[in-house]
Order: structure tokens, then sequence, then C-alpha cells
């Protein structure tokens, strides 16, 4: 069986798997790099009208990921809590079919900016491997932190701390 064979979600999965196993960095984007311009890509949804002197934390995620689900409640508190001090969520879904994402969100809502890049364009040249997998963004669209994957309260303790980090620069 070729690798093109495999649908999307589970070739990114071998991937990461594969990848994490040697050690390697599963990101292509590092702490310095400007983040790319998301209107620049044909995402489904609605963003934020200006990210601009904003902090933004950009999420990857799929519906068949259980870290994915145990995230949105936690990008939901950090939403409630930073939103007014200029933190702004976006949420990219990376999967197949809009209606996978919609079953998911009518089980998870979220309070922030959910959009799709069903092109998976983004996902490609961000070189995500990992599902969820995230960046915090400077207010000058600067990755400053990369999540790869989620690890529960470790996690959102980092989030916080990074957040308020940065809001208060």
């Amino acid at each position: 069986m070729q690798l093109a064979d495999i649908p999307k979600k589970y070739s990114i999965l071998a991937t990461a798997l594969l990848l994490a196993a040697g050690g390697i960095a599963l990101a292509d984007l590092k702490s310095g790099d400007a983040f790319p311009d998301l209107t620049k890509f044909q995402l489904e949804g609605k963003l934020p009208d200006s990210l601009k002197d904003k902090v933004v934390l950009v999420d990857f995620w799929a519906s068949w990921c259980v870290p994915c689900r145990d995230s949105f409640p936690v990008m939901n508190e950090l939403h409630k809590k930073y939103a007014d001090r200029g933190l702004v969520i976006i949420a990219i879904n990376v999967d197949e079919k809009r209606a996978d994402m919609d079953v998911f969100l009518k089980a998870h809502a979220a309070s922030f900016t959910v959009v799709r890049d069903a092109s998976q364009k983004l996902v490609d040249l961000t070189g995500i491997g990992t599902m969820p997998s995230s960046f915090l963004l400077d207010r000058t669209g600067r990755v400053r932190h990369v999540h790869i994957g989620y690890q529960g309260e470790p996690t959102r303790k980092e989030y916080v701390t990074q957040i308020e980090s940065l809001l208060a620069k």
C-alpha cells in the first residue's frame, strides 16, 4: 500500500508516530518565525477582522482526535479569561469532511473562532504532524511558543503562563 492510498488523517498520525520515535521536531515553524498570514489561505469560516496587536493562539485540530476534544474546554476558559486583554484563539480544523467538524462542534461548543483548512495547504505549510498542535503568537505575529499535542493540566498551565507573559508586553 502506498502512503497516498492512506486517508490524510491516518497518514498524519503515522507520520507523527514515526517522527516522534526518531526524536525529530514535528512542526516546521519554531519560536521567532513569522506565522503565515491566515488571510492568504482559503480557510472555511470567518477569521477575526484584525489580529493587529493581538496575542494569538492558533490551534490545529481534528474531530477524531481525543486530546483535541479535551483541549476545547481549556481554550474556552482561556478565551473567557483573556479575550478582553487581547487574546484571540483561532482553532483550525483539518478534517477532510466538513460534516465531521460540524458533529464535533455540536458536542464540544467553541466560544472562540473556528475555521477549516479544507485544502490542507496551511497544515502542510506549517508542517503539522500531531493533533492537536498549537502556536502561541506575540503581538507582532511571531511564533513564541509551540505546543505539540495536548497533555491536559500541564499544557493548560503552560498556556496560562505563556499567555500572561505575552499579554504583559
